[in-house]
């Protein structure tokens, strides 16, 4: 008999162990795991390390493996970026430097001294004074630009034939629109009316010499050197009409007066 309750004693106790044990796992179907007090009633050594332990907010603890998942994931998030740094060091690819398109023109650089326009004087032009038959007693003054650089042809011509003390007035309406540009081997005119047609000018007399000055962008007197052209062996004969034009850049503007 005492054999027959012996057995049904750790019968009895086997079967509520199995109940607690049944119940405590009940208890925890929270999501939050196996309590250490459910191992404990089996019989089982209780865990108290906190890694034993996973958090209630689904972050795992300092030195937890999903601590050391995470960490890979950051690490190699660095390294990919690292790799392709490495990689494109050891292919030695270089970043291709900015090149100019084949046939580019080359950037316009700022004009030199040297390229600048002048005022035309004779030291950079030659002058030729041609007597005409038609208009009558008139004289075509024909500038031509012999430097390398481009001149400008100011105003109207300061004429002096002979010894005269002053040089002859302008015709005002001759004046053109634009200042007189010669470039390199072009050439600019202005005509001289040397005397009146109908014989009313006064002290009239004949000349064998010429001076040609060039007045500057002021207009406040001539600049340079002067021109000398020759004459016709026999002179030219002036009176008190003389008078010239503005510079013109055509040759029918000049003998339009």
């Amino acid at each position: 008999m005492s054999v027959l309750r012996t057995s049904r004693t750790r019968l009895v106790g086997a079967a509520t162990t199995v109940v607690l044990a049944a119940l405590s796992l009940t208890a925890c179907s929270d999501g939050t795991g196996v309590h250490a007090e459910s191992v404990a009633a089996t019989g089982a050594p209780a865990a108290h390390s906190p890694a034993a332990v996973p958090s209630r907010a689904g972050t795992a603890s300092p030195g937890s493996p999903e601590t050391g998942r995470a960490a890979a994931v950051t690490k190699n998030g660095t390294t990919k970026t690292g790799t392709t740094r490495t990689e494109t060091a050891k292919t030695g690819a270089a970043k291709p430097a900015a090149t100019k398109p084949a046939g580019a023109a080359a950037t316009p650089q700022a004009a030199t001294s040297a390229d600048r326009p002048v005022t035309c004087d004779a030291s950079t032009t030659r002058t030729v004074a041609a007597p005409l038959n038609r208009p009558v007693n008139h004289m075509l003054l024909t500038v031509t630009n012999t430097g390398s650089r481009t001149c400008y042809l100011y105003y109207y011509p300061s004429v002096r034939f002979g010894d005269a003390q002053a040089v002859p007035p302008v015709i005002k309406d001759s004046q053109p629109q634009a200042v007189v540009t010669l470039a390199p081997g072009e050439s600019g005119y202005a005509s001289v009316s040397l005397s009146a047609t109908d014989g009313s000018g006064a002290h009239g007399h004949t000349v064998d010499s010429l001076t040609v000055y060039f007045q500057g962008r002021s207009g406040n007197g001539s600049v340079g050197t002067g021109a000398h052209p020759s004459l016709p062996a026999k002179g030219v004969y002036v009176d008190d009409s003389l008078k010239v034009t503005y510079w013109q850049q055509s040759m029918d503007d000049a003998l339009d007066w």
